[in-house]
C-alpha cells in the first residue's frame, strides 16, 4: 500500500456533499488521487479516505470503520466496521 509523498495539488476548501464534508482532495506528485472527508460525530470512523494509486491501487477507510484495499491486480482485502 503506497501512498506516495505528501507533496500535492488539490482543493484544500470544505465543500459538503451527501451527508459528508470533503476536507481534503487532490493529486500528488506521483499522480496518486486522494480525497478526505469528515462524516460527523455520529459515524464511526467520523474522519474517512480513500486514495487511487496510478498503478490501479486503491484503499478506502469507510465512514462505518470498515477498509477495503485493492491492489490493482485482482487482489483485495476487506475488514468489517462498525460500532
Amino acid at each position: 500500500m503506497t501512498k506516495g509523498s505528501s507533496s500535492s495539488s488539490g482543493s484544500g476548501s470544505n465543500s459538503t456533499s451527501g451527508g459528508y464534508t470533503v476536507t481534503s482532495s487532490g493529486t500528488n506528485s506521483q499522480g496518486n488521487h486522494y480525497c478526505s472527508r469528515d462524516y460527523g460525530t455520529s459515524a464511526s470512523n467520523s474522519n474517512s479516505y480513500h486514495y487511487s494509486n496510478s498503478d490501479g491501487s486503491y484503499y478506502y477507510s469507510n465512514p462505518n470503520g470498515s477498509t477495503y484495499y485493492n491492489n490493482g491486480n485482482g487482489g483485495s482485502t476487506h475488514t468489517p466496521g462498525g460500532k
